[in-house]
């Protein structure tokens, strides 16, 4: 299916309906639901799964992880099945991850948008989704370091597409990748010092 099939106001609602959809920030809303504290005075101050995990409620993590992969799958499925295009359901998926990242709610301060990546591959094309979520399996448990296996699933992102039949999805895994890299900096420099926290350590 073609790339630019859409009209830019078709675009443009996608990419608000997406950013809304990306914007809801189920760590914070779970960790309030479920007693666990403010989330940023816990850990690392993130919003994401690996820090609802360091509040020691596995079930919350696991949700929240569920959720902010959900939601970046959500977009670009909506996106695909009502639009019919698959430059929509793009920048639908692209914009929920803005949203995750950069959440209006949150004075624009939120994850770093590895769940709902790895959800949004998936949702793209299954076979690069898989591929990324062995990618961060692989540098997690290797490392016992989240982070690092973010990195390493946002590497492999633009070979998995190339590999396994998303070409179309080059332009999207590329900017993916980098956004990924640059919402983990500060954990890149931590990694390089030796002080980055390892897999459900509470303290950050």
């Amino acid at each position: 299916m073609p790339l630019l099939e859409s009209t830019q106001a078709t675009l443009a609602l996608w990419a608000v309906i997406g950013y809304l959809l990306g914007s809801i920030p189920f760590g914070m809303v779970l960790a309030r639901v479920m007693n666990l504290g403010n989330l940023r005075e816990i850990g690392s101050g993130n919003i994401g799964a690996t820090n609802v995990l360091r509040t020691g409620n596995k079930l919350a993590a696991a949700l929240t992880l569920v959720l902010d992969a959900g939601k970046g799958a959500a977009a670009l499925l909506l996106a695909r099945m009502i639009a019919g295009a698959e430059d929509a359901a793009q920048i639908a998926g692209l914009a929920a991850m803005l949203g995750h990242c950069y959440p209006v709610w949150l004075s624009f301060k939120g994850g770093k948008g590895v769940a709902t990546f790895l959800g949004l591959l998936t949702a793209l094309h299954w076979p690069v989704g898989l591929g990324a979520c062995i990618a961060w399996l692989i540098g997690a448990g290797l490392s016992r370091i989240s982070s690092m296996g973010a990195l390493v699933a946002a590497a492999s992102c633009t070979f998995l597409m190339m590999f396994l039949g998303a070409p179309d999805g080059l332009l999207l895994g590329i900017i993916l990748t980098l956004l990924i890299f640059w919402r983990h900096r500060e954990n890149i420099r931590r990694i390089k010092a030796g002080t980055e926290p390892k897999i459900g350590q509470k303290n950050a």
